[in-house]
């Protein structure tokens, strides 16, 4: 790592590296002391401001790239991502590229764009939604405990070496149920197209681990005749028509009159046909061709966003909340103190027996902390891309202890990117930022921007969070109350060795916790 000051950057304290980290090829390298690759941000995360002594550094690509800002600041983040129709910042469609890997979507959308596609969205996620979540989160875990085996009396312990077979199987299959509306969806039925031998979640792994590299890597390496770039390619591919085939049914199910559906994405397929219908469009056309010359016109673009909403969809719904609740599975198997006070918590609320409601979820607020502090340490959504559209101003404060900021000035179309993990680590906001402390969380107010920071800021939070907590709280409460949790060790290992080697993040389509090995140990006897 070498420090430097560039005039390219109005001498911003930083480092200069080899290639650009979210370019390529540097996305395709570790993290080193000539590459920052993309990991840098977790690899560095206690290292790379203290060193450059300063919340907001730069990186100088001496080979390949361009000039960045980093910064892990709350007050700069809300500069240049707060929004805003006036705003001169904006999300570089390049930035987005992952994002757009399937279509225009929330969000990688920009301004007006963006606002359309919050106001279809928006409704779908409601009270009655969150309601259905957590029922239906409820009935998974049931589900889980019959096809696993747990239910067996006889059998008193479970060992899981990769916990995430268990998160993402219940994160596909809520999204799944209130997501799409596969009412039929259960724990050893998933989805797959007709014919295919891939099934959804098995190409959505695949995606997921190497969507990152397809975005930025030429369109001949995608050629390759390499066994695991031909895997990448039809997993692209199956995704891509699961994803059509849905939007299909949604509109034939609507053409034929059938009930609506109150799942999110029929919902939204709905709400965007009526966003459809407020353009000037021919009524013999309506009738008569079933609206097929319109999209002929104009509404293969909308097509092709809804699609790019569907991943959105599956990030939010599958991706980010599996990854989160492994990552809160493995922390409450190391702090057992922690995780005692939350199982006594849940039999304070509600009892040894009782099945939990959605009326609960308020009062399970340490369940909550518990999700929430694993979400800090591992924040989904790592890195916020933005460029000014003009020459601009950043007010930098001063380091802590210190009064006032002092100005940067920023060019036009100079990239500034939020590191979120940075934002989480910063002792600035979180004293002890490395120790798993759910206490942080209780009693915050959900309008608390600080707080909440991890499911991103200002009004472009997070339209999921509210889906993804229920369905975390509701899993949480009855899997903690039934099964102590504990780290799965290899012979001779100790708890220090296995977080170190286990509780590390990954950078894929979001960034993720490695695989956690789990020993689940059914309670007799609760505290």
């Amino acid at each position: 790592m070498l420090l430097c000051c560039s005039q390219n950057v109005n001498y911003l304290p930083g480092i200069t590296a080899a290639f650009e980290p979210l370019g390529f090829p540097g996305v395709l390298f570790p993290t080193s002391k000539f590459s920052p690759g993309v990991d840098f941000p977790w690899n560095w995360r206690f290292s790379i401001y203290k060193k450059c002594n300063t919340e907001t550094i730069s990186i100088l690509p001496f080979l390949i790239g361009k000039p960045s800002i980093y910064t892990s600041n709350l007050d700069v983040a809300r500069q240049v991502v707060g929004g805003g129709i006036q705003s001169y910042w904006i999300k570089p469609e390049d930035a987005s590229t992952t994002l757009l890997k399937f279509g225009m979507n929330l969000a990688a959308a920009e301004k007006d764009t963006w606002r359309r596609h919050r106001r279809i969205m928006g409704p779908a996620f409601n009270n009655t939604t969150y309601a259905l979540v957590w029922d239906r989160t409820v009935q998974a875990y049931k589900d889980m405990i019959a096809h696993e085996g747990w239910s067996d009396p006889s059998c008193t312990s479970f060992d899981e070496p990769i916990v995430q077979r268990l998160t993402f199987k219940l994160a596909l299959l809520i999204i799944g149920s209130c997501g799409f509306g596969f009412d039929s969806f259960s724990w050893n039925e998933l989805p797959r197209n007709s014919g295919e031998a891939m099934s959804v979640q098995e190409s959505w792994k695949n995606v997921s681990e190497t969507v990152l590299a397809s975005s930025v890597a030429p369109k001949w390496f995608r050629k390759l005749p390499i066994g695991w770039i031909r895997e990448m390619c039809k997993a692209h591919e199956t995704l891509n028509e699961f994803m059509h085939a849905q939007i299909a049914d949604r509109k034939r199910e609507a053409r034929s009159g059938a009930p609506p559906r109150n799942d999110v994405f029929s919902i939204l397929v709905r709400a965007n046909e009526d966003d459809v219908s407020k353009y000037p469009l021919d009524d013999t056309e309506l009738v008569s061709r079933l609206q097929d010359l319109v999209m002929c016109c104009w509404s293969r673009r909308l097509i092709f966003q809804k699609v790019g909403n569907v991943f959105l969809l599956l990030i939010a719904g599958h991706e980010t909340t599996g990854h989160t609740l492994a990552a809160t599975l493995g922390l409450l198997g190391l702090y057992q103190d922690v995780q005692d006070e939350i199982l006594q918590h849940i039999l304070d609320v509600v009892g040894p027996t009782r099945v939990p409601t959605f009326a609960d979820y308020d009062a399970l607020f340490k369940v909550l902390g518990a999700f929430q502090e694993a979400l800090r340490m591992f924040p989904a959504g790592s890195l916020m891309i933005r460029i000014p559209t003009e020459d601009t101003l950043l007010s930098l404060p001063n380091p802590i202890g210190e009064q006032g900021s002092k100005p940067l000035p920023v060019s036009k179309g100079q990239r500034v990117i939020v590191d979120m993990i940075g934002v989480q680590y910063n002792p600035r906001y979180f004293p002890e930022p490395e120790k798993y402390k759910p206490s942080r969380w209780y009693g915050a107010k959900t309008s608390a921007e600080v707080e909440f920071s991890a499911f991103s800021i200002g009004p472009r939070q997070c339209i999921g969070r509210k889906f993804a907590t229920t369905e975390a709280v509701a899993f949480l409460t009855l899997l903690v109350r039934d099964w102590k949790v504990e780290p799965l060790l290899n012979a001779g290992e100790t708890t220090d060795q296995w977080r170190d080697r286990v509780m590390q993040g990954e950078m894929m389509l979001t960034l993720g916790v490695r695989k956690v090995p789990i020993r689940f140990t059914r309670r007799t006897t609760k505290v």
